[in-house]
């Protein structure tokens, strides 16, 4: 059986590399909602000029398909519950998205320093669990690495930690003289 040679987009005439263009970013936007730059991105990395990507992509933001702050608001309430992820890590992940910084770090605020340290205290009330055969400090270690991974302050992690350890029945001692920020 022959195989059909696969068209480029530059081969195709404007009306439908157009179209072509536009099925792919619809096909996109069904699975999950985008970002502009995820969009670009890949139509660019799909072979279309960027005369085509551009129209089309202003024409989706006018139409409302697209909005890089809607997707921040969203990506920042589903990422914090279901990630646990702190808003440093939120605002950078954003970011690596291609959604603009500000709008990022306005997204982010949502999440306030107090549900912050909820989230950080409930990741590490439910790793504790796990933890019951360890040593204080090997369990210490593991609970700052797991807290630093999900991008939340030092400080914030050690109070956390050093309450949470009490609370479980362990000494936390080790955690003691550390300075809180």
């Amino acid at each position: 059986m022959a195989r059909m040679s696969k068209v480029e987009p530059a081969e195709l005439p404007p009306e439908e590399r157009a179209k072509k263009a536009k099925e792919i970013c619809f096909d996109l936007l069904a699975a999950r909602p985008r970002t502009v730059d995820e969009l670009r991105q890949t139509l660019q990395r799909k072979g279309f000029d960027s005369e085509t990507v551009e129209d089309l992509l202003g024409k989706l933001d006018r139409a409302g398909l697209v909005n890089d702050a809607e997707f921040a608001e969203t990506w920042v309430r589903n990422r914090h519950a279901n990630q646990g992820l702190s808003r440093t890590a939120l605002v950078a992940e954003l970011r690596r998205k291609g959604v603009d910084g500000e709008i990022a770090a306005q997204a982010a605020e949502e999440v306030d320093r107090d549900a912050e340290e909820q989230r950080a205290r409930e990741l590490v009330r439910k790793r504790l669990g796990s933890l019951g055969n360890v040593d204080e400090q090997t369990a210490i270690r593991r609970l700052l690495g797991f807290l630093a991974r999900k991008g939340y302050p030092q400080g914030l992690a050690y109070t956390v930690i050093r309450e949470e350890l009490r609370e479980f029945g362990a000494e936390a001692s080790m955690l003691d003289d550390v300075p809180v920020d």
